[in-house]
């Protein structure tokens, strides 16, 4: 894999859904040294362990990127870091916001000053949607995150190369909404939406890995990396869910807006569209006002069933 080939990887979250469909796409390949996985979760270490088989070539190495010091150890003799460690879900960061500062920031700190004194290639950064002007602690976490990233480049011009990537929600991820509704069929419930008209961009995960691996083998540092991605309300989303696994009797009940949800989340500022660089993932749209309309075109309601119906076939 061109840029990837031959180095040595650490994935902080690795045991998470991004993680491990990273893993799973660098060991197609065969070029690389060696993948490390860094994450605080031993059971999903042991579960990873048992899923990849014994791959000597992959490590597990229990830590929190918050504990500067055991992160150091993990990096040393690593060429690229890809970072996805977070606290993630919404609710959690808001009645857990000390927590969600130090993973969220102080461990991105940490990740940025462990790869400049371990002299690593690159490092790379997973933000999200969420990040644009934030209104929940997730999203501002996220921001600071980026923002540090991005200003890393000032701290080691020569060596440590930053990037980061930012998109929506990836289908069928744990706590997905895809899996909140199974559990709820099962037991033979409505299913629920928190707002009816509120509007997401959605990718697969193996899109999302792609986009992610493309983008680290052409980085140069300083880059804000974004696919180009559709959105869909809960509504069609809703419905496209209950039309792909034949549910007729299921109703779908609007609930409520949780503390700090968006109505329609966005993937950029104004500000920023001036520097966006167009190939075939990522457009560029120069001055203008209106990114958010250009990239977020809306799925139709069959294009969201096939969809989900491809994410539910794999697994």
């Amino acid at each position: 894999m061109e840029g990837i080939g031959e180095r040595e990887i650490l994935i902080t979250g690795g045991t998470g859904t991004l993680g491990k469909a990273l893993t799973r796409e660098l060991i197609k390949d065969n070029s690389y040294k060696g993948i490390r996985i860094f994450s605080r979760d031993e059971e999903k270490h042991r579960v990873m362990r048992e899923e990849f088989g014994n791959n000597k070539r992959i490590s597990y190495l229990v830590g929190d990127v918050a504990d500067k010091d055991r992160l150091f150890r993990a990096m040393n003799g690593v060429d690229i870091v890809i970072h996805t460690a977070a606290m993630k879900q919404v609710p959690a960061c808001e009645e857990n916001p000390i927590e969600a500062v130090k993973t969220n920031i102080n461990g991105t700190v940490n990740v940025i000053d462990c790869a400049i004194n371990n002299e690593v290639e690159k490092v790379f950064f997973i933000s999200t949607d969420k990040a644009v002007k934030p209104l929940n602690l997730y999203g501002a976490t996220k921001c600071v995150a980026e923002k540090l990233i991005i200003d890393a480049n000032l701290y080691s011009p020569h060596k440590t190369k930053f990037s980061c990537c930012r998109y929506g929600n990836i289908l069928g991820s744990r706590g997905s909404v895809l899996k909140i509704w199974e559990d709820q069929i099962d037991n033979g419930l409505d299913i629920t939406v928190t707002s009816l008209p509120m509007t997401r961009f959605w990718l697969k995960k193996e899109v999302a890995v792609k986009f992610i691996l493309t983008c680290i083998s052409n980085m140069h540092g300083g880059e804000i990396f974004i696919p180009k991605m559709k959105a869909c309300n809960m509504e069609t989303f809703a419905e496209a869910f209950l039309e792909t696994i034949g549910e007729n009797n299921s109703n779908i009940i609007e609930t409520y807006i949780r503390p700090g949800e968006k109505i329609h989340e966005e993937i950029a500022v104004v500000g920023e569209t001036v520097n966006i660089v167009e190939n075939k993932e990522i457009k560029k749209y120069k001055c203008s006002d209106n990114i958010n309309s250009l990239l977020s075109v809306q799925y139709t309601l069959e294009e969201m069933s096939e969809l989900i119906r491809e994410v539910m076939n794999n697994g």
